[in-house]
């Protein structure tokens, strides 16, 4: 295929996984060229054929996970996998496909079944048609910005502590926990993967194995070092609990921000502690003449801290798949701060008519060729 880009498609673009798919594989624009997919082509064969015509890898992730009556689940599942084999066959086309399957599959329940079916169904297909299907047999995934009661119950446990309310555990076992990020990397290995048998299945790893309880009692300790007393806890560099605090801080409601700092002032001037942090991490300031602006970048995995302790700045914010921009003004006078959540895109601007001097803290030593940083516009 030489240095020809891979065109990649995902159903289910919009969903938990897929979105934060594509926005992975938005920071692999050398290697793949994405195309863009909507629910409703599910419901247009046209529009389909056109979406299934367009790829080089097709990356089945649409599906239906909870509803009241499993019956529909099943359906829903199954008849997914049935129009996008129904368009490709329609056009004569044999995109690779990966289906995003569970670990469920073997399980006596119908969601399980249905993944069982359809991974099923696409092999079949790709035998007929001499076509490749990889299936990846998926445990239970959880990261930032998940739907509460539906995509994971770490999704539920940090919604409902951020609202003040006590999670129930009705099964304390031993949960197999994959982070989506890991995921992602795991989808894209398999993505520009060449020199493949037609058919094949991937058993993904968990990266973690926690008991719920255990799960429950690290989001508690977020919410006390973290929310009541502004702390970073311990997090260590690519770790479970970074990564779950990762996910507990997507769901705090973005006008938590700014926080003000204590300011102790007495004959000799004033004191401010910017930070109490529990793990490793590295400390750096800037000055900024007005009118002029900084960053204007995301990162994936990194925490970090803007304070302002003289001047006036504006910090803005956008989700990096949105068009809103949460805005926060900061004034030396009374020393804030704004910590900047992953998947992010930020900036900070001198809004004022001095010098404005911000200090920054994040949690990793600073590497001019760390990948973690990906420059876009706010």
């Amino acid at each position: 295929m030489g240095n020809r880009k891979l065109k990649v498609g995902i159903t289910g673009q919009a969903g938990f996984i897929g979105r934060h798919l594509y926005n992975f594989l938005s920071t692999k624009a050398d290697e793949i060229i994405l195309i863009p997919f909507q629910r409703v082509f599910f419901q247009e064969p046209s529009k389909l054929q056109i979406f299934v015509s367009s790829c080089d890898v097709i990356v089945h992730i649409a599906a239906m996970n909870r509803h009241e009556d499993l019956n529909v689940v099943y359906k829903t599942n199954v008849e997914l996998v049935n129009r996008l084999i129904d368009a490709c066959k329609s056009i004569k086309s044999t995109p690779k496909i990966i289906f995003s399957s569970s670990t469920q599959e073997n399980r006596d329940n119908l969601y399980g079944k249905s993944k069982r079916v359809g991974r099923e169904l696409l092999e079949n297909w790709a035998k007929n048609e001499k076509a490749q299907v990889t299936s990846l047999i998926i445990p239970n995934v959880f990261g930032p910005f998940g739907k509460p009661f539906y995509n994971s119950f770490i999704a539920t446990f940090c919604h409902q502590i951020i609202k003040g309310e006590q999670p129930e555990i009705i099964q304390d076992g031993r949960v197999d926990l994959i982070y989506v990020n890991e995921l992602s990397e795991a989808f894209f290995e398999e993505i520009i993967k060449t020199n493949q048998e037609r058919i094949n299945r991937i058993e993904v790893s968990y990266t973690s194995r926690k008991k719920v309880s255990e799960v429950l009692e690290l989001l508690n300790n977020f919410k006390t070092k973290y929310l009541e007393f502004g702390e970073i806890p311990d997090v260590k560099l690519n770790s479970f609990e970074l990564n779950l605090f990762n996910t507990f801080t997507s769901f705090i409601a973005k006008n938590y921000f700014p926080r003000e700092f204590v300011k102790h002032i007495d004959n000799r001037g004033s004191f401010v502690e910017i930070i109490r942090a529990n793990c490793a991490g590295q400390s750096s300031y800037s000055t900024t003449v007005p009118n002029i602006t900084r960053g204007n970048h995301y990162h994936t995995r990194k925490i970090e801290r803007f304070a302002v302790i003289s001047g006036k700045a504006s910090i803005k914010l956008r989700k990096i798949d949105t068009n809103e921009v949460f805005e926060y003004i900061l004034d030396g006078e009374k020393p804030a701060y704004v910590d900047m959540p992953i998947w992010y895109t930020h900036n900070i601007t001198n809004i004022g008519d001095t010098e404005l001097i911000t200090l920054f803290w994040i949690n990793e030593p600073f590497d001019p060729k760390d990948a973690d940083t990906y420059f876009l516009e706010v």
